[in-house]
């Protein structure tokens, strides 16, 4: 059965490559979370979002969570780390109303880009 834990190292990790490469999310309403003895077999990490239905009911504006799948998260390297949060950050439109960048916006060459201005600070 997977289990779910609080991530703050995940947290930290994306804090600081929003402050070093200025992509503005506001880190009150993204929570990240590491789950382990999950089934799925490609996932490294995935973003989810609060349905708009909860959102109108809990009078609560839009909250994303960012899971990383321990199993294989854990394994990679820094850079490939820092790589994974950003595609899980850019999945967060920066008005963080509750939807989702797609994966035409969410692509390597996006990811590239901005994790070459995170090493260069």
């Amino acid at each position: 059965m997977i289990k779910y834990f609080l991530a703050p190292d995940i947290e930290e990790k994306a804090r600081h490559i929003v402050q070093q490469t200025g992509m503005g999310r506001d880190f009150s309403r993204i929570h990240f979370i590491r789950s382990k003895d999950s089934q799925s077999r490609r996932i490294i990490a995935r973003c989810h979002g609060m349905p708009k239905v909860l959102q109108l009911a809990m009078q609560l504006k839009a909250h994303y969570v960012i899971e990383i799948i321990s199993e294989r998260f854990d394994r990679m390297n820094e850079k490939e780390q820092a790589k994974v949060i950003i595609h899980e950050l850019l999945h967060i439109p920066a008005g963080m109303k509750g939807g989702f960048r797609q994966h035409d916006y969410v692509c390597d060459r996006n990811v590239e880009e901005i994790y070459r201005n995170y090493v260069k600070q």
